[in-house]
């Protein structure tokens, strides 16, 4: 399956491109997003492109190989926002995107382990700068902190028996090998959805360290972002969600101390205003045309 930026037309209305306008794309992944982006801010907007992942960074070389004189991509994660606007002495710019989570091409490549229909090794890691693989994971941790694991990130009711299962069939080094493990753990039949699908988000998200890279990156994109900036994020489960919703919230509040008591040490009007207070959704025809984007959820933020 080609990989479809989800939320297209929304994030390009978010951030409201315009010429001599400068713009972050901190997940790249195949370039769509930054496409429409340079499309958008033509003729002399400029983007900066940040991912992990070395294959995403080819393919969007290609993708926005028109626009090459306008683009700086850098293999990097989010989370070092500052430090690259540092380097390209951008002090603030006009937009910044974030589209979380996995890409298509990743889970269709069966190599890099991250889908538990395709055959692989548990790897998982978005890009080298993640310190364990997924294999490393299941095979090291005790089967207290798997079920610990597997619960908070991946929400599954059955996290005690699953991490039992994989403590008594290990070592596992491949997806299918996982997969079968989990399958006899918790069958259950006639749900929706694979008993796999939680186990392995919850993999996914521990390798690549995903909701504490999201906590790290958003006070940089508040202080990275000009007066009237936009930044517009992508979420795809219910915790990068909360997180994102909560420090926006937080962000779009004055804080201000009532009389006579002291509740927040630092006083200071709202920095943002939320563009939209409930989140932006696909339309049912987008759903149909790319069933991986059923879950995703845009927030958007305005510089005061």
């Amino acid at each position: 399956m080609s990989h479809k930026p989800v939320l297209y037309q929304e994030i390009i209305h978010a951030l409201q491109p315009h010429s001599g306008g400068r713009y972050v794309d901190g997940t790249l992944g195949a370039g769509g997003h930054a496409r429409g982006i340079l499309e958008a801010c033509a003729p002399d907007g400029l983007l900066l492109g940040l991912d992990v992942d070395p294959q995403a960074l080819a393919l969007a070389r290609e993708t926005l190989a028109p626009h090459e004189g306008r683009i700086h991509l850098v293999q990097a994660s989010h989370i070092t926002l500052r430090e690259q606007l540092a380097a390209l002495k951008w002090d603030l710019v006009d937009g910044i995107m974030l589209d979380l989570g996995a890409s298509s091409m990743q889970f269709d490549n069966a190599e890099r382990g991250f889908s538990f229909m395709q055959d692989g090794p548990l790897d998982m890691r978005f890009g080298s700068n993640a310190l364990q693989s997924a294999a490393d994971l299941v095979n090291t941790l005790s089967q207290e902190d798997l079920a610990d694991l597997i619960f908070r990130y991946g929400e599954d009711r059955d996290s005690r028996k699953i991490a039992r299962a994989i403590v008594e069939n290990r070592p596992l080094h491949t997806t299918r090998e996982l997969v079968a493990v989990i399958e006899k753990a918790s069958p259950r039949r006639g749900d929706r959805m694979h008993p796999a699908t939680q186990t392995f988000q919850a993999l996914r998200i521990a390798v690549n360290e995903e909701l504490a890279s999201v906590e790290k990156t958003l006070p940089q994109v508040v202080t990275g972002l000009k007066s009237g900036g936009r930044c517009a994020v992508i979420s795809f489960h219910s915790l990068e969600d909360r997180i994102v919703k909560d420090f926006f919230r937080e962000q779009s509040k004055d804080l201000v101390n009532p009389p006579y008591e002291r509740i927040y040490e630092v006083e200071r009007k709202a920095v943002v205003k939320l563009v939209n207070k409930k989140p932006i959704m696909p339309s049912d025809e987008e759903i149909k045309d790319n069933p991986r984007a059923r879950s995703a959820k845009l927030r958007v933020i305005e510089k005061m």
